[in-house]
């Protein structure tokens, strides 16, 4: 505990590290009190009854996780920062089979700013389709007979002013997540879905010591159930920080009276390379299907397919998974070029023993990461599929969204590295970090 409020007291003393921490903790704030705050046209008293009678374990019911509850407050933060997301996952795609954006990505800075405006406008386009359906979809709601949007207030006007402010609040987010990364401390994006996941955990404790309380689990049951999620969350730190080094030997170089090389580093291989971006990407995607669906009330075989993309339905497991293992191999193809490492390698006259310099020394390097890939692709995918399982068998939707799935990795990940670069502060300045080892490594290791 003295060696925490040390780090805490270290932190606090560097200025610009302080300025960084405070600015965050602010923009965050923000994030959450906008996620509170309902939409005009919307009764708040009658949204509260009708969304305790809407199933928490459905997709919408995910969603809602994502972005800290804003989408059943029916606020202006309720699409959350999900279709800047699925934009920058069909801009990353497109890179890689459409020339021009391929171009964009290899034009360095000037590509990349590019990119950022045909993505911004992307995600205007999404969050207007997005809004409509929650339009839709807040028309349809009611609570036992009382519609929550009064019956003079519904019509085109309402339409209108929801995606206008529900997209307006999207845009909004999108830059605090910027202004987050660029001025204060991590991810801005994936820290805001972090505080969302976050804000949600009293509520699901309390949703487990209720159903305790009351008899309906036995206590045994509920301990081995924590026991359960306490191995998960070890497995997915474990997971998280595993890598598999590679020896690169660098000939020794006699430059006038200095000696260069000569020495053995490691190139550190991980088997989670792509970190929590694969499960933000497919979960994305799964979201649109549910997206379309609201667009058709009360077309009965639109409600008989959204049964095969409900949350806990086998179907959807099935595709979310596959999904996942897809987008591991995407995301690390992006993060980690085998090619430019050996190329590098080659310049600076380092080589991996045995393995020839150049195409070769590549072909070895993918090799590995792809062996070491699948094995991580396949447990993100069954950690991501866990919650759905977990709730068949009678554990509460928010409890099993928040300690197994897409949340925890989201919140092990970007926790990771948060305090991997708090750390960088604090050691550049040589102070000791958050771990006596100095050793704490984000996705990106170090």
């Amino acid at each position: 505990m003295s060696t925490f409020s040390e780090n805490i007291r270290n932190i606090l003393k560097i200025e610009e590290l302080r300025a960084r921490v405070f600015f965050t903790i602010a923009l965050l704030i923000v994030v959450r009190i906008g996620s509170h705050i309902t939409l005009p046209g919307v009764d708040a008293s009658v949204l509260s009854s009708a969304m305790r009678n809407q199933e928490s374990n459905t997709l919408f019911g995910l969603y809602d996780l994502f972005v800290g509850g804003a989408f059943s407050n029916a606020a202006i933060f309720a699409l959350g920062i999900m279709p800047y997301i699925s934009t920058s996952i069909v801009i990353q795609l497109l890179g890689a089979i459409v020339p021009f954006f391929h171009k964009l990505q290899q034009e360095g800075e000037s590509g990349r700013k590019k990119i950022n405006q045909y993505t911004r406008l992307g995600t205007i386009l999404v969050s207007l389709l997005q809004a409509w359906g929650v339009s839709v979809r807040l028309l349809t709601l009611n609570a036992n007979g009382v519609s929550i949007v009064p019956i003079e207030v519904q019509g085109l006007s309402f339409t209108i002013t929801t995606m206008i402010i529900l997209t307006a609040g999207t845009m909004f987010m999108m830059w605090l997540g910027e202004q987050i990364t660029e001025r204060g401390i991590g991810n801005g994006i994936s820290l805001i879905i972090f505080v969302g996941i976050i804000a949600l955990f009293p509520s699901s404790i309390i949703d487990e010591l209720q159903m305790v309380n009351s008899g309906a689990r036995p206590l045994l049951v509920e301990i081995i159930i924590w026991g359960l999620m306490i191995l998960i969350v070890a497995g997915v730190v474990v997971v998280t920080q595993a890598t598999r080094r590679i020896p690169v030997q660098y000939a020794k170089r006699v430059v006038g009276r200095k000696v260069y090389g000569g020495v053995t580093q490691y190139i550190p291989l991980r088997i989670n390379t792509a970190g929590v971006m694969p499960i933000i990407f497919a979960q994305s995607l799964m979201f649109i299907p549910s997206t379309v669906f609201t667009f058709f009330p009360e077309s009965e075989f639109v409600a008989n397919l959204s049964g095969y993309f409900n949350y806990t339905s086998i179907t959807y497991s099935v595709i979310y998974g596959l999904m996942i293992v897809f987008f591991t191999y995407f995301y690390t193809a992006i993060a980690f070029n085998p090619k430019d490492v050996a190329e590098n390698m080659q310049k600076q006259g380092g080589f991996i023993p045995g393995i020839r310099p150049g195409k070769p020394t590549s072909e070895f390097i993918d090799n590995i990461l792809t062996k070491i890939t699948l094995p991580g692709s396949f447990f993100l995918a069954f950690v991501a599929i866990l919650p759905a399982f977990m709730i068949n068998f009678g554990i509460t939707s928010n409890f099993a969204s928040f300690f197994g799935g897409t949340s925890l990795l989201i919140i092990v990940g970007v926790a990771l590295d948060t305090l991997q670069q708090i750390e960088s502060h604090l050691l550049m300045r040589h102070y000791d970090g958050f771990m006596q080892s100095g050793k704490i490594k984000g996705r990106i290791g170090r």
